[in-house]
């Protein structure tokens, strides 16, 4: 871990909570935000924060299944994430959730025309402003926690 830690706290509640509390809380609740308030369906949604997941490395996030009414993403859906070029186990909006979450974190420039027009023919106006705003959330924050080093030592609830 990059940050000392006081014995007995919980990294991510001290780092977040208590470290910067201005900031910290308001990133907290950006980051729950995106869990409670999305629209999205949930292969869309876990296919886009699992490829971030993936390419930050995050060592939390990777292991992290969300959860809706009970309703978890098959085990083998994180393997075909990344394969999601040649999958067969998603539908367009999935694959491009995955694409557009892959594009959006190494190469935001290069989001042509032919991307924008293969992703509105599929996504609402609402829907691309709310993937996006969840993709940059996953992409700062769990950045952020490996960076830091707090996704190594964050654990899941009954790990």
């Amino acid at each position: 871990m990059n940050i000392d830690i006081p014995e007995g706290q919980e990294p991510i509640g001290y780092v977040w909570g208590e470290m910067v509390p201005g900031i910290g809380m308001a990133a907290a609740n950006f980051s729950l935000s995106v869990y409670e308030h999305t629209t999205l369906g949930l292969r869309e949604f876990e296919a886009a924060r699992l490829r971030i997941a993936q390419i930050n490395g995050c060592l939390f996030c990777l292991d992290w299944r969300t959860d809706r009414d009970g309703e978890k993403v098959e085990d083998e859906f994180a393997e075909a994430v990344t394969q999601w070029r040649t999958t067969a186990a998603f539908d367009d909006r999935t694959r491009l959730a995955a694409e557009y979450a892959e594009r959006y974190a190494l190469d935001h420039h290069g989001l042509d025309d032919e991307f924008w027009t293969r992703m509105t023919a599929h996504y609402s106006q609402h829907e691309i402003v709310e993937l996006s705003m969840s993709i940059g959330s996953w992409l700062a924050f769990g950045r952020l926690n490996h960076v830091l080093g707090l996704d190594a030592v964050c654990v899941l609830p009954g790990h």
